[in-house]
């Protein structure tokens, strides 16, 4: 039997598994690190850009994949001799695998000092929803035993 108290719907249950046992930098999450959470009736994805031309950032999704780019521009410099070149540049890629339940028709998106806001809504037929019990007479006839008592 399922307890329905602590069961709930979490299309990321897996991609926060993953996240818990030891997240792997690779050269696109260093590039664009991520927090993601739950707000409500949204996850919410937070993804660090600075430095982004806004007109770079694309995002879409294709078969429960969103994929974010975005393009940081290398400074070019001639005559230049490097003492630190922490900062990453050229094009990064980051996606993420979206679990069902999700509107991803509602998904919008906002870059606003640095950081890309993805908001992402629970689809209406995912949502928890109480089932109201009605209660009926009942219909069926009473049996009477053989000495004529019911």
């Amino acid at each position: 039997m399922v307890d329905m108290a602590t069961t709930s719907f979490d299309p990321f249950r897996d991609l926060d598994r993953w996240l818990s046992n030891g997240m792997v930098r690779t050269p696109a999450s260093v590039g664009m690190p991520l927090d993601l959470y739950r707000k409500g009736e949204s996850f919410i994805a937070r993804i660090d850009l600075p430095g982004v031309d806004p007109s770079t950032i694309d995002v879409d999704v294709e078969d429960r994949t969103l994929t974010v780019r975005a393009e940081r521009p290398a400074h070019d410099a001639e005559d230049v001799q490097w003492l630190a070149h922490e900062r990453p540049s050229g094009t990064f890629a980051r996606q993420l695998t979206l679990g069902y339940g999700l509107a991803l028709d509602r998904i919008s998106a906002q870059y606003t000092d640095g950081v890309l806001t993805l908001t992402i809504p629970v689809a209406e037929e995912a949502k928890p929803r109480k089932i109201e019990v009605t209660h009926a007479s009942s219909s069926h006839p009473v049996i009477e035993n053989e000495k004529g008592q019911a």
